[in-house]
């Protein structure tokens, strides 16, 4: 007779050095971080091939670790801070946040403001690195601190860079919650931006995300011409003031991402300090 096909239950005992519970966990956090909030704990539990009892267990547990987190509102879970935490540490001891730390620090105290790293995560970004200068405004973004994509400026410049085909998939059957009137919360709008900040090479915003704060991003790329993170300067709306400024601080960034990404192994095309120095402000 033949034998049917194994279920996920099934196989996690082929290896007899894998460890069953450790298997669902992950199979679980992997879950939540695609988009899975398991705000239907039978589909989820059906998704997974567990039972409800276990895929209850497995929640409280990683909550108690800060694995996972509600939900604003209560409503499903998401990635916690611990795991993040844990992420970032791995991240410090890889090129990606070891070759941004000494650019960050030095673009911080060259300009004024303050510098940061993000990662796309689902449809946050997530901060990695923050550095501040040691006078001026410093932002009082933390390590790990998660902001939505569509919102924030390092976000959206990733977003510039991927296929459109796969925003869209993204962001299928998303919310974009506002988070200011220049905030896009369609689609077709996200678009807009998107376009508008990838043919200038950098995302600014001006109070987009918070009223009288300006900042600029970014994206850094890896030895494939992927973009795998951003960068972004944020300030005083006061502290971008004037086109000479503004065309300091584009180049200055510009820069910074470029060095950073060479170091990653990207030999793609870079743009000229004037290329880079004709902003365009995001369409709300």
């Amino acid at each position: 007779m033949p034998k049917l096909p194994k279920s996920d239950a099934e196989t996690e005992g082929d290896d007899l050095y894998a460890s069953p519970p450790v298997q669902r966990a992950a199979r679980l956090l992997r879950y939540i971080a695609e988009g899975d909030a398991v705000t239907n704990m039978s589909e989820t539990a059906r998704a997974l091939g567990i039972n409800r009892t276990t895929l209850v267990r497995l929640l409280h547990t990683l909550s108690a670790e800060r694995f996972i987190e509600p939900r604003p509102g209560g409503n499903g879970w998401r990635i916690g801070v611990g795991l993040i935490g844990l992420a970032a540490q791995a991240f410090f001891s890889e090129d990606l946040v070891q070759t941004s730390v000494p650019v960050l620090t030095r673009l911080a105290d060259a300009l004024g403001l303050s510098a940061h790293l993000g990662v796309l995560d689902g449809l946050e970004i997530v901060y990695l690195v923050r550095r501040v200068p040691n006078y001026v405004f410093a932002s009082n973004i933390r390590i790990g601190s998660r902001l939505p994509a569509h919102a924030a400026n390092m976000g959206r410049i990733i977003l510039a860079n991927l296929p459109a085909a796969q925003v869209d998939r993204l962001y299928a059957g998303a919310t974009l919650a506002p988070v200011t009137s220049h905030t896009a919360v369609t689609l077709v709008q996200l678009h807009a931006q998107l376009d508008a900040d990838r043919a200038a090479g950098l995302a600014w915003s001006d109070g987009n995300y918070e009223a009288d704060i300006s900042s600029v991003a970014a994206a850094i790329f890896d030895a494939t011409g992927a973009p795998v993170a951003a960068i972004n300067v944020s300030g005083h709306a006061t502290d971008f003031a004037g086109a000479s400024r503004r065309s300091q601080i584009a180049t200055s960034v510009g820069d910074a991402a470029a060095e950073i990404s060479q170091r990653l192994g990207w030999r793609g095309h870079s743009e000229t300090a004037t290329d880079r120095t004709t902003p365009r402000r995001s369409l709300a």
